[in-house]
């Protein structure tokens, strides 16, 4: 070991979670399809581009990057059966009253703000999209973990998306007014502080 002195590269960590992602059967377009069905009626001129490059760029959180690096690899884990017993069997059957699948979610909302939280929490009870395509158990796979962390990024892209049409709202524009590329950095968004 080196003593705790080597640390991972950012772009080692992004990579490492969209390959998960995609082995685990998720793409980017498939969580900007949840956050464009919660923001639609919310946001004129809101594209499915636009709810890409939020997922895009809640990926690019650390914090998120840990929470689905730890989540998948339970999951993968557990497939294999190679949890230790009797979390073998909790994680392997998504008990009910697990709840640390969900604990790992809410934490990766949190610095988005009680709206992705709530709106995580209405992600978690409704599962729409492809969190309920994971949350069926179809085909013997083990997604524990990934539902309730897809839940959390579409509810972090979602709750983005919220800030940054309060910021547009107060320069008189929408989301209409501005390709996906204009929204990254925020700074580029005049007014914008998240």
């Amino acid at each position: 070991m080196d003593g705790g002195k080597f640390r991972v590269h950012s772009d080692e960590v992004t990579k490492a979670t969209q390959d998960a992602l995609i082995r685990r059967g998720v793409n980017n377009e498939d969580i900007a399809k949840i956050v464009l069905e919660m923001q639609l009626p919310y946001n004129e001129g809101l594209t499915l581009e636009h709810c890409v490059e939020s997922v895009e760029s809640v990926l690019r959180k650390r914090e998120m990057q840990h929470a689905l690096l730890v989540g998948i690899e339970l999951d993968e884990l557990a497939e294999q059966g190679k949890l230790s017993r009797p979390l073998q069997s909790i994680v392997g059957a998504d008990e009910g009253l697990f709840g640390v699948d969900e604990m790992i979610g809410l934490g990766a909302v949190l610095t988005y703000g009680s709206i992705a939280v709530t709106t995580f929490g209405h992600l978690d009870k409704n599962k729409i999209g492809v969190i309920r395509k994971l949350d069926t158990k179809a085909g013997g796979n083990v997604h524990t973990f990934l539902d309730d962390l897809v839940a959390s990024i579409a509810a972090c892209a979602s709750a983005r998306i919220a800030h940054r049409t309060r910021d547009l709202e107060e320069v008189g524009k929408t989301f209409e007014d501005l390709t996906p590329e204009e929204t990254v950095p925020e700074a580029t968004v005049e007014r914008a502080e998240t």
